[in-house]
């Protein structure tokens, strides 16, 4: 590519307008800084080292992260078409001239910028693989139901932080397939996620039942074994439920589907948190959502906090009213799963495939009298209490 030709590519990167939000980004800000060095040879080398040097986490490809960039990107096109409106000619040309312009970034090599400086001492390479962008990009488009677009792209799992909806990068990667037992629980939960991903009416659901028995790790492996089907997680604390309308509102329009995930609810009666999630189970206008569903995990099955004095006499004069419709809350989840605490058979059968997962040798007799000492230590049986054990093995 010639001097001039790579001239032209620094104008016309200036020019994005549908993809301008790339521009920002560190990898692309470096490159631009480069071609618009001025100066001695020294400073425009700095300049160019930073750019390859930015590609390090993209295996040192060019073309790897334009790719990323341009498919995550959420832009005006990917919007309007993901919501099925009809695109202005002005914004689909521009469309088509800025992944033309994608395309001819992604013939570069590190000689033509060597040529470009005009220089012939030592230069970093960077790898890059010519791509067509238009094919690339219609294709993202035909399945951005399922790939999505934006911070949704890449990211299975999400949470909000000051009203904003983020992903979390370390997120729990566990799967449906490492789990032992409650097979009959956890498909439910998937049956229900599939008619999500089909656009049928799917259920609110409340997982409830004693604690470490899987009902949290059940939510978020059915999330991973879905993300290829775009679905995703976006979890909520209980102080956070006022949100709960806001977030829904930021989602409505989008192609995948999501759950709202509520770990470990409970009220006191007293809460006023209660009436948004009450609003939403309910399907109020204001907090309905045709792509995303409620999963809830409680100790409780009623999951309101009631002791002795909540049910002697009161001030409140509807007292029975207002315990009646904290109490009757679970009543509104469409699909109820209960994770009971296994028994002795259950718990010992878990055991023994986790220990078997795991390598452990030592003779079924033996690892039954461990485990259910291990268990009478920590004062219950439960799938959280058998890995424990099983994962002490290990380390001795």
């Amino acid at each position: 590519m010639s001097k001039a030709d790579l001239n032209m590519l620094k104008n016309e990167l200036a020019a994005l307008s549908v993809f301008r939000s790339i521009l920002l980004k560190k990898e692309m800000a470096s490159l631009c800084a480069f071609l618009t060095a001025e100066g001695n040879i020294c400073e425009r080398l700095s300049a160019y080292a930073d750019f390859v040097s930015s590609l390090s986490e993209h295996g040192g490809s060019l073309s790897e992260f334009l790719k990323k960039a341009v498919c995550e990107d959420e832009n005006s096109y990917i919007v309007l078409t993901a919501q099925g409106k009809s695109v202005p000619d002005c914004i689909l040309n521009n469309t088509y001239n800025e992944l033309d312009i994608f395309s001819r970034l992604s013939e570069l090599s590190y000689t033509d910028f060597r040529d470009y400086l005009n220089y012939d001492g030592y230069l970093p390479e960077f790898s890059n693989k010519a791509t067509d962008f238009r094919e690339l990009y219609a294709e993202r488009v035909k399945n951005v139901s399922s790939l999505g677009y934006g911070i949704f792209a890449s990211y299975p799992m999400f949470r909000l932080v000051d009203g904003e909806i983020v992903p979390v990068k370390s997120a729990d990667k566990i799967t449906v397939e490492s789990f032992v037992g409650y097979e009959k629980e956890r498909q439910a939960v998937i049956d229900n996620t599939r008619l999500l991903i089909e656009g049928d009416c799917a259920a609110n659901v409340l997982l409830y039942g004693d604690a470490g028995t899987g009902k949290s790790s059940t939510v978020k492996a059915i999330a991973n074994l879905f993300f290829d089907r775009g679905v995703r997680l976006i979890e909520l604390r209980k102080d956070q439920l006022l949100s709960l309308s806001d977030v829904m509102n930021k989602i409505a329009d989008n192609p995948l589907k999501f759950i709202i995930f509520i770990d470990d609810l409970s009220f006191n009666k007293n809460d006023d948190q209660f009436s948004m999630l009450k609003a939403a189970l309910e399907g109020s206008a204001g907090a309905r959502s045709h792509n995303s569903v409620i999963y809830a995990t409680s100790n409780r099955r009623h999951i309101v906090k009631e002791t002795f004095s909540d049910r002697a006499a009161s001030d409140d004069i509807h007292r029975n009213d207002t315990v009646q419709e904290l109490l009757s809350l679970s009543e509104r989840f469409g699909l109820t799963v209960y994770f009971s605490k296994p028994n002795k058979i259950l718990y010992l059968d878990i055991v023994h495939q986790l220990a078997k997962r795991y390598g452990i040798d030592i003779e079924q007799n033996e690892l039954d009298v461990k485990a259910e000492a291990f268990a009478l230590n920590k004062g219950n049986r439960s799938p959280r209490a058998a890995e424990q054990f099983v994962k002490s093995l290990i380390k001795n």
